[in-house]
């Protein structure tokens, strides 16, 4: 029994079903030249009935492929096979209108008649790409969120961009990626963390000048924060790769190169680049995140170390204004015999060394006495440049560049010069067969969110083209005692002075140095409102006899200080603490004068003291005294504006010379 009575039923069977096919169905010659299409392809493609017949099937493609198509089509036609649908084999199609949409094509030879002919069923995947790209970008949001959450549980920011570029290749199915750190003394990157490249391409593009490569419409596209397309290299792992920057707030903190695989891959072009300019923000968030902690930590150690030499500073002044005072009522004594008369100057020169390294410890933990006012930039490196062209050698080089059109600085001329020729000094240094130092200013505004005031600022630079810090010794570059020179070279006390300078002034200090390619130190310093004017000093007049309530916690202190003032003919009396002192202050009713610490055992405060007892008596007069630059709290006691401050050590001219001011005020 046959299935179909004749040849004509079969005919006409088979164009029902060809009228009828769900998908698109055309047939072509060998020309390419459309001999039959169904309702469906010409409904799909927003023809009428019968006008796609006798066209080129590269009408339905866009223009930029149809010469392509052609190659392609002739190729197939040598060597018909069929290839079905959902092979992979996806175009897009172009309607009447010039719309196009996305299609899946299926093709096969016909046999048996007089001429070849070949037909191609085409199906609309628009819906099916849209649920493929949903799919791919759900994975690609997955897999930055398990980025993120690495990158929040890494003990650092290195450790997370060594194993993040395997998380990269697998969501991109990339048989590479690299992330890449700019180096800050140069275009050249080195490559922090890769995934599926060998150790001698590795060593090529940390190498290889490869930025230059990029032309001047990528470099604009990719500070624009776009992906762009990565230069060819010999030897990468994929003919294509895709380039995106770790943006930072100057200069781009480093790049992401994923080499892409073949064919389309996961997704789209635009969901690649999408999900590669995200990893690379998230990847630029961290890193300013583990250098800001850094950064935090380093500060924190540095007010601890502050906090400790303030303390041990406040204490040595004790101790030296006992020594001091000691010998000085040696030399009143009058010693006779010349050499013991040495010898106590001797040990007086040592005091004053002494009161020097507290001078500096002080300067470290910010504790300083500063007296800022403006300063013009132009003309203060004008005359240091001068000096240092002078002192620091031959060899030395010493440019400075400064712009007239810069705004005054504020702060402590003295200060700021000694910190400067510090830098300088240590650059010179550093460069033993000489070299170049470059100290310049420029201009800096800084905007809500930095770690300063927002505001105008100057910054000064000096940088060297000496040998360079490693990271070991840069990170500990700002501590105290910390240095790297021979024994007797230095006290390691320079830079930590300009860095407690800097922060006292409101300013920040960073340093940047890499071995053998120099290091750049940069102050940045608040510019001036106005002028400061100094305080006048009144002539002064001697008196003696006066009664004075001395208070010191300290007891050999308060013996120096009492025998001072029972030299000059004043009459002591001597308290150890606040109640103490109250108690002498009641029973004495011919007490004129107080001299009082500023930071009294137990935490009780000299000037509160004074306040006091100065409601009581208004003609009472006041000086106060204090081993430290601030007190416990933080405040100044220069800055108290009823009593006048004798900083510790004192010698006895320095006691009885304010003593004699502080009488002559009304």
């Amino acid at each position: 029994m046959t299935l179909w009575p004749n040849r004509s039923a079969d005919a006409a069977l088979f164009r029902a079903l060809f009228e009828t096919a769900p998908d698109a169905m055309v047939v072509v010659d060998k020309s390419g030249t459309i001999v039959l299409a169904n309702p469906r392809a010409e409904s799909l493609f927003g023809y009428a009935p019968g006008t796609l017949a006798g066209q080129l099937i590269e009408i339905l493609l866009p223009d930029q492929v149809r010469a392509l198509h052609v190659a392609h089509r002739t190729h197939y036609m040598d060597s018909p096979r069929v290839r079905p649908m959902g092979a992979g084999y996806e175009l897009t199609g172009v309607r009447a209108d010039g719309s196009p949409f996305p299609v899946e094509i299926g093709l096969s030879p016909i046999a048996g008649g007089p001429e070849a002919l070949f037909a191609a069923s085409i199906r609309d995947i628009s819906e099916t790409q849209r649920a493929r790209q949903a799919l791919a970008r759900s994975a690609y949001d997955a897999a930055l969120a398990d980025i993120s959450r690495r990158i929040l549980v890494a003990p650092s920011h290195e450790a997370a961009l060594a194993e993040i570029p395997v998380l990269i290749a697998s969501a991109l199915s990339a048989p590479a990626v690299a992330i890449l750190l700019t180096d800050p003394h140069g275009d050249k990157p080195r490559v922090s963390g890769s995934s599926g490249l060998d150790p001698a391409f590795t060593e090529k593009l940390s190498h290889a000048p490869w930025f230059p490569m990029l032309d001047a419409l990528q470099r604009g596209r990719m500070e624009a924060g776009e992906v762009v397309e990565f230069p060819a290299i010999d030897g990468a792992p994929s003919p294509r790769a895709v380039l995106a920057t770790l943006p930072d707030r100057r200069a781009p903190a480093g790049y992401l190169v994923a080499w892409l695989p073949p064919g389309n891959g996961n997704g789209s072009d635009r969901d690649r680049h999408h999900f590669v300019g995200a990893v690379a923000n998230v990847l630029s968030g961290a890193i300013q995140r583990g250098r800001a902690d850094e950064q935090l930590a380093h500060a924190q150690r540095l007010d601890a170390l502050g906090q400790l030499t303030g303390g041990i500073a406040h204490d040595f002044n004790n101790l030296l204004t006992i020594i001091s005072g000691n010998l000085q009522l040696l030399e009143m004594d009058g010693a006779k015999d010349p050499e013991t008369a040495e010898v106590v100057a001797s040990a007086s020169r040592a005091v004053e060394r002494g009161s020097a390294l507290t001078r500096k410890l002080l300067g470290f933990s910010r504790r300083q006495r500063l007296t800022p006012r403006a300063v013009r930039p132009e003309l203060l490196l004008a005359d240091l440049s001068d000096m240092l062209g002078r002192t620091l050698g031959e060899q030395i080089r010493v440019m400075a560049s400064c712009t007239d059109a810069l705004p005054a600085v504020f702060a402590d001329p003295g200060e700021l010069e000694a910190a400067l020729i510090n830098l300088a000094l240590n650059a010179r240094d550093a460069m033993p067969n000489g070299g170049k130092l470059i100290i310049s200013a420029r201009a800096l505004e800084v905007q809500t969110g930095e770690d300063l005031a927002p505001g105008s600022y100057v910054v000064f630079s000096v940088a060297d083209t000496g040998v360079g810090m490693p990271p070991e010794v840069s990170a500990r570059a700002f501590e105290p005692f910390f240095t790297t020179k021979g024994p007797g070279k230095g006290s390691g006390l320079g830079l930590s002075m300009v860095y407690g300078f800097v922060k006292q002034s409101g300013g920040r200090l960073t340093l940047e140095s890499e071995v053998g390619a120099g290091t750049r130190i940069e102050m940045v310093l608040p510019v001036a409102g106005a002028e400061v004017v100094g305080p006048t000093e009144t002539s002064a007049v001697a008196s003696s006899g006066a009664s004075i309530l001395v208070v010191e916690d300290e007891p050999e202190v308060r013996r120096i200080a009492a025998s001072f003032l029972r030299s000059a003919g004043y009459v002591p009396l001597e308290a150890a603490d606040t109640a103490s002192a109250r108690a002498i202050f009641d029973a004495h009713e011919d007490i004129e004068m107080l001299f009082t610490d500023v930071v009294l055992g137990a935490g009780e405060s000299g000037i509160e003291l004074a306040h006091e007892l100065k409601a009581r008596r208004p003609a009472l007069k006041v000086l106060l005294t204090s081993g430290y630059e601030f007190d416990s709290r933080g405040d100044d006691p220069a800055e108290e504006p009823a009593f006048p401050l004798l900083r510790k050590p004192y010698r006895r001219e320095e006691l009885i010379a304010v003593w004699q001011r502080v009488l002559s005020q009304p």
